[in-house]
């Protein structure tokens, strides 16, 4: 993913998508395409690696829970969550980026990053996200391919 000024390029990061080809639709789990902008920034001072559950911290760094429960990916570090902008492909209705959950946020598995591994939300490395999540304020556009 990379975040330009103008024709200048500020920052690249490398991130993972979607398993599942890219899709706009509700219950794909692929990662949907288009112009959005950030909806909601969620984690403000909580520390690299805290899991969120429900936009919620749980209090408690991903290393510290059993081995059972980091298989998946967990959310972590930062939410950046989406709104898509255009109607009928990422916004309203059975296309509705917000309304299925998609967010820019850490992973538990950032040795992955690179490869597709998500259920539709772009993952980052812990110290990426927190990165971004500075420089970035609600209503700034992300665009995604």
């Amino acid at each position: 993913m990379q975040f330009f000024r103008g024709p200048e390029l500020v920052r690249s990061y490398v991130i993972s998508t979607s398993k599942r080809p890219p899709s706009n639709v509700k219950d794909s789990l692929g990662t949907p395409v288009g112009l959005h902008a950030i909806a909601e920034r969620i984690g403000a001072g909580q520390p690299p690696g805290m899991v969120f559950k429900g936009r919620v911290s749980i209090g408690h760094h991903y290393s510290e829970l059993p081995d059972a429960e980091t298989h998946p990916n967990l959310i972590t570090s930062r939410i950046l969550w989406l709104r898509g902008l255009e109607p009928g492909v990422n916004q309203g209705g059975n296309v509705d980026s917000y309304s299925r959950y998609i967010y820019l946020h850490g992973t538990n598995h950032e040795e992955r990053l690179g490869t597709p591994q998500s259920a539709g939300c772009v993952l980052m490395r812990n110290l990426d996200i927190v990165e971004l999540y500075e420089d970035v304020r609600a209503g700034d556009f992300v665009w995604i391919e």
